[in-house]
């Protein structure tokens, strides 16, 4: 539950360009090389991936019949959002999707590309870059069938426009998924006091409780920018057990699946994005699992 995200609105003529923190990137920088390592910082990324790659996967496979047998998700174009080490690509990339996984900060994509290249199935499968969201919007236009965002919107300073990123490089009636924390006062002291200052689940400094977002915000600001939101699942993290589930309760973290509109209405006159909003598709992310 890494990540960083740095927002800015690129003015015309503008030299300006969005950046990371340099202090988070110098914290991230120095767990890089910890990626897989099972049981260390990022351990709960890693146990996560029990119930998010099942629930990528069948919620996609029930919206489709064309599926090969051991490689269901073959021919699937999926964009994996601030993917840190690649914790959830090479899953998803196992399943038979081709993935891209983008991530700013270069010691995470030269994790990642290392330890694909274990596996020369992967290897062909998962394409990583060390790029910002708004980086590849122009050349990415309604490129993607999936895009993968994974404890990363909870550090976006701007959501909105995070969020309407995220729908121009989607294909019209794609898939967007996101996990995230809710900004309620348990996930606080759970997700803050408890998590990080007491049983140091993840680094100390990780979140700000200021920026958790409640999933009907999160639903609003989707359903604005031409998504239907289709599920909404709550999802917990027993510490002893170092293992999630699934709940009904959604108040510390979970899951939200949604489909962009088959109609692009939402910007220019003609349904194509305009220039303005591509250039307000200015998001740098970093280290999400």
């Amino acid at each position: 539950q890494l990540s960083l995200f740095r927002l800015t609105v690129k003015r015309p003529f503008s030299t300006s360009h969005s950046s990371v923190d340099a202090k988070e990137i110098k914290k991230f920088q120095l767990l890089a090389h910890k990626w897989w390592d099972e049981e260390g910082e990022y351990s709960a990324l890693h146990s996560m991936n029990d119930i998010r790659v099942p629930f990528i996967r069948d919620t996609l496979l029930s919206m489709s019949s064309n599926y090969l047998r051991g490689n269901p998700l073959s021919g699937v174009k999926i964009l994996d959002v601030g993917c840190g080490g690649g914790l959830l690509s090479e899953p998803l990339g196992r399943l038979g999707a081709s993935v891209t996984g983008i991530d700013p900060l270069e010691d995470n994509i030269r994790t990642a590309d290392q330890h694909k290249s274990f596996d020369p199935v992967l290897a062909k499968r998962i394409r990583y870059k060390s790029s910002s969201l708004e980086e590849i919007v122009e050349e990415s236009m309604e490129t993607f069938d999936v895009i993968v965002a994974s404890e990363v919107v909870e550090h976006v300073a701007d959501l909105e426009t995070f969020i309407k990123c995220c729908s121009q490089v989607l294909k019209p009636e794609g898939s967007l998924f996101i996990t995230t924390i809710n900004k309620t006062q348990l996930s606080y002291v759970l997700g803050i006091v408890v998590a990080e200052k007491i049983m140091g689940i993840v680094p100390e400094g990780t979140h700000e409780w200021e920026k958790f977002v409640p999933p009907e915000e999160l639903e609003h600001i989707l359903e604005s920018n031409g998504f239907s939101v289709k599920t909404v699942k709550g999802m917990l993290y027993n510490p002893l057990s170092g293992s999630w589930s699934w709940t009904e309760s959604t108040s510390l973290n979970y899951a939200v699946h949604a489909v962009k509109s088959g109609a692009q209405g939402q910007s220019g006159p003609t349904g194509t994005p305009s220039e303005t909003d591509i250039q307000q598709c200015s998001a740098t992310a970093a280290t999400a699992g």
